[in-house]
């Protein structure tokens, strides 16, 4: 039985920054083309491929403005792409990097003091149903290590 879920930006999201719409500063989201390493698109959770255009953009994954919810930059493909499917398999554009920020959010959506660490990505799923086994954790981030950039959610299945 799967326990956990990656969960992909919604595709609503997605299509409104894709089609001009304002990013988290309030921005139209910049252009450019990939060089085929380290973009990231956090729809199809897939690596933008060599050549292709992409976004980058400021986002912010809360629902309100409070003091946890933390904006930054993220990349989407700028054409249209299929949304991952969430799954329990760890996505493909974690598998660059060998590690990461997992943090657990309460539902409060601020950060559950003491759940942040820094995680080889071969212990992502691990880590993930350990977190999520307390009551006090809703959901988690998973953060880039180095650079500190949101990447996916990861729920309870």
């Amino acid at each position: 039985p799967m326990l956990i879920r990656f969960v992909a930006l919604p595709t609503d999201a997605v299509r409104a920054l894709q089609a001009g719409g304002p990013d988290a500063y309030g921005h139209v989201a910049e252009r450019s083309i990939s060089d085929g390493a380290g973009v990231p698109c956090r729809h199809c959770l897939r690596t933008v491929g060599k050549g292709e255009a992409y976004l980058i953009l400021a986002y912010r994954p809360f629902p309100a403005l409070q003091p946890y919810a933390e904006t930054g930059p993220i990349f989407l493909h700028a054409d249209p792409c299929l949304r991952a499917p969430e799954t329990d398999v760890v996505p493909a554009i974690l598998q660059a990097t060998p590690r990461y920020i997992l943090r657990g959010y309460g539902p409060d959506d601020r950060i559950v003091y003491g759940s942040g660490s820094v995680v080889p990505t071969h212990e992502i799923c691990t880590r993930a149903h350990e977190l999520l086994q307390r009551r006090e954790i809703a959901y988690l981030h998973i953060r880039s290590a180095s650079n500190n950039c949101y990447q996916v959610r990861v729920d309870r299945a």
